[in-house]
């Protein structure tokens, strides 16, 4: 004969002072670990959505980002007359030589100076990135001194904004358009002419090539060539491969620290619950005494007190999922630490982290109440009587 469920449910509403500060804390355990699992969540989605897995990034090998690569004209060259580029609407070849440089701007809020992308295109860069769209002003002419801001820099830094003059690389360059990339990395980024960057910065090489595939099943063909041509020293991935390789080490920083937090925190939290239910055990001696009189059995008791831990989880877990969820809400800013460049990107908050994180608040309910329910169960008849 089973303890009804109810009685659980019942013994927390009794004691509902205990029972909302033990919440209270585990909720605020679970919080952290959702949070800072989705700012890894976060970092990784926008880099994974900067890129089209179409697109082949081609840099130098060895090179962990555009910003430490090297492609020379001659390079690029043999790249784009590899037989898997694809061609557009106008029998062009769709592939862009593009230049990533870093500049230092300073960060609206506090004024100190954080880098930023500054990416030379080609005529091909925006039909090859089609989630990239203006929103304010122009597209900047080729050849000339002009850029385009994404929204994030524009929202982050000083000086960016349209029919502003950003001077950098001993020239003055001026913000004729504003585009949003939608949640992806390249509204961190400022757009210019390639060949005028490479002029200003004395740039002699591409930072890299990229190029449309005829067929995306075509890539291990195209990669292959390229990385076995003797003529080059380069190395080709999907751009999808590419940007997850840019938050791979940031993002796994934040979920070693993300988890080393959370345990520490989660000591307290468990200790707490532990507390609770021990408190609950000694105020109800008599109660458990009648119980076992009444023929529940002693699996019986342990399963009723174990789950009221559990409830104390489950319920702190989904407390502490509903709270981090609205932090869905806020941009955040930080340094990449593969291209050193300042990147904006949102908290997100996907079901596999709400399970991680709802599984952890129900571990923390079964180890703090593990040990009382025990103590519970057995507990003799005759002793628990006694306390009437």
């Amino acid at each position: 004969m089973a303890v009804p469920f109810s009685y659980s449910l019942r013994n927390l509403w009794t004691r509902r002072t205990t029972t909302i500060l033990t919440v209270a804390g585990m909720a605020l355990v679970v919080f952290v670990f959702a949070t800072i699992l989705m700012l890894a969540e976060g970092l990784e989605r926008t880099l994974v959505e900067t890129g089209s897995a179409d697109n082949v990034v081609v840099i130098r090998k060895g090179s962990a980002s555009e910003v430490m690569s090297g492609v020379e004209r001659a390079q690029a060259a043999v790249v784009e007359v590899q037989p898997e580029v694809a061609v557009g609407r106008d029998g062009r070849k769709l592939l862009a030589k593009e230049l990533v440089v870093l500049i230092a701007l300073p960060k609206r809020g506090n004024g100190k100076a954080s880098n930023v992308v500054l990416r030379g295109i080609g005529p091909a860069s925006l039909e090859l990135r089609p989630q990239v769209r203006l929103v304010a002003g122009r597209l900047p002419r080729m050849g000339s001194s002009e850029v385009m801001a994404g929204r994030s820099v524009v929202k982050g830094f000083r000086g960016v904004g349209l029919n502003e003059w950003v001077c950098c690389g001993l020239r003055d360059w001026r913000v004729v358009g504003i585009f949003d990339a939608g949640n992806t990395g390249f509204s961190s980024e400022i757009w210019g002419d390639a060949d005028q960057f490479m002029q200003a910065f004395r740039r002699p090489v591409y930072s890299s090539v990229l190029f449309r595939l005829r067929d995306p099943r075509e890539f291990p063909a195209a990669k292959a060539r390229l990385e076995t041509d003797p003529r080059l020293t380069l190395e080709a991935k999907r751009e999808t491969r590419y940007y997850l390789d840019q938050s791979e080490i940031m993002a796994k920083f934040l979920r070693i620290l993300g988890v080393s937090l959370t345990v520490i925190f989660s000591i307290g939290a468990m200790l707490g619950a532990m507390i609770t239910m021990y408190s609950a055990v000694a105020n109800r001696t008599a109660e458990i005494g009648t119980l076992r009189a009444l023929g529940f059995r002693r699996r019986n008791i342990l399963i009723a007190f174990l789950m009221e831990s559990l409830l104390l989880g489950f319920i702190g877990g989904a407390v502490g999922i509903a709270c981090s969820s609205l932090t869905q809400l806020i941009t955040v800013s930080t340094l990449n630490f593969q291209t050193f460049s300042e990147l904006a990107f949102r908290f997100t908050l996907s079901p596999a982290i709400a399970a991680q994180a709802m599984g952890f608040a129900l571990g923390m309910g079964f180890i703090g109440g593990v040990l009382p329910a025990l103590r519970a169960s057995r507990l003799n008849i005759v002793d628990a009587l006694r306390a009437v």
